[in-house]
């Protein structure tokens, strides 16, 4: 019952139908994360595309300015020197047919998997197990590099991954109900123009359609996507 009336008292302070400000949004999100643990706060955006097309797949990495707020662990595949670079760099696991065992026993502790080139080929076994989770390394998004270092980095410093759905949304955490406003407008405004200068060739007509805003356990609220449409 305790439940019940949190989430009506969360939505009460909601208009349906109603797009707020992007700062009105955030403070809303952040008033309505009332559970007992550190919400994080998710943004989604509705595109104008469909993600079946691949002129139409729209897929990226975004460094958010202040973090995520969660500890992100990275797997990666090497060996010899750039093995121990991945180490040094701070990667939670290493490994090439030790780790590619651990994967296909379905030990998958991590959340990011990068590769080094030579390792591809090792690495394209597991495709039908990390393909499904978003884990497959892509040379696209800089997971298949030999800067390990730099793109251990880059995941262990805020950055996120964003990926069309079947529907057209991208959607992301940029950080905890417990961050300041200011860090959450700043998080949301990074992702946004990520995604928007992330416009596949493909897409026609309006291609950003709807932004929304909620904590993990609180209500959606509808961003007003005037200041940033273009």
């Amino acid at each position: 019952m305790a439940k019940n009336k949190r989430i009506a008292a969360a939505r009460s302070k909601v208009t349906h139908g109603q797009a707020y400000g992007l700062d009105e949004a955030i403070s809303l999100v952040k008033g309505n994360a009332t559970a007992k643990f550190d919400e994080t706060v998710e943004i989604s955006l509705n595109l104008g595309i469909d993600p079946r097309h691949a002129d139409q797949m729209v897929r990226g990495f975004v460094s958010l300015p202040n973090g995520t707020g969660k500890t992100l662990r990275v797997g990666v595949f090497a060996r010899g020197a750039k093995a121990e670079e991945a180490t040094a760099a701070g990667a939670d696991v290493v490994g090439a047919e030790d780790l590619m065992e651990k994967v296909q026993a379905g030990e998958i502790e991590f959340d990011r998997c990068i590769a080094t080139p030579d390792m591809m080929a090792l690495v394209g076994r597991l495709g039908k197990i990390l393909g499904p989770r978003g884990l497959m390394p892509n040379p696209k998004l800089g997971t298949v590099t030999m800067d390990v270092k730099g793109a251990i980095t880059a995941a262990k410093s805020g950055q996120v991954e964003y990926r069309a759905e079947k529907a057209g949304i991208v959607h992301a955490g940029i950080g905890k109900a417990s961050f300041d406003e200011a860090k959450l407008i700043e998080n949301a405004r990074a992702f946004i123009d990520a995604v928007q200068k992330a416009r596949p060739t493909g897409a026609k007509g309006t291609y950003l359609k709807k932004i929304a805003l909620a904590s993990t356990m609180g209500p959606g609220v509808q961003v007003d996507i005037s200041a940033f449409a273009g």
